[in-house]
């Protein structure tokens, strides 16, 4: 068993493109930044603000996602949402996704 920092390492590098497509796949409902977070916590996606807010930014700037201000409220918020172009690519990697775990099933002989 690799030590505890190794292992840290091995899913942070895992993990890191796991985050962006569970953020195209929830945000085709509009959400918060905050609300994200936590749904994505509790949906066993560990990530925390100072990885999610830089990446909403920059998946908003290659289009991928869309954004508007919610000022109904006390506090304005920034609600997000997956641009079209972000479905697309939600889909393709999905698909994608899949045929990696069959892959990996495959190699551990569970076909």
């Amino acid at each position: 068993m690799p030590d505890d920092e190794l292992l840290a390492t091995h899913l942070q590098e895992l993990r890191r493109g796991t985050v962006v497509l569970a953020c195209l796949l929830v945000l085709e409902r509009p959400n918060y930044g905050y609300a994200l977070l936590d749904l994505l916590g509790r949906s066993g996606f560990a990530v925390d603000a100072n990885t999610l807010y830089p990446l909403l930014r920059r998946l908003e700037k290659q289009g991928l996602l869309v954004s508007d201000w919610n000022t109904d409220e006390s506090r304005p918020r920034k609600f997000y949402r997956t641009s079209e172009e972000g479905v697309a690519l939600a889909e393709t990697l999905s698909r994608d996704w899949s045929e990696l775990d069959t892959a990996f099933r495959t190699l551990k002989g569970e076909s």
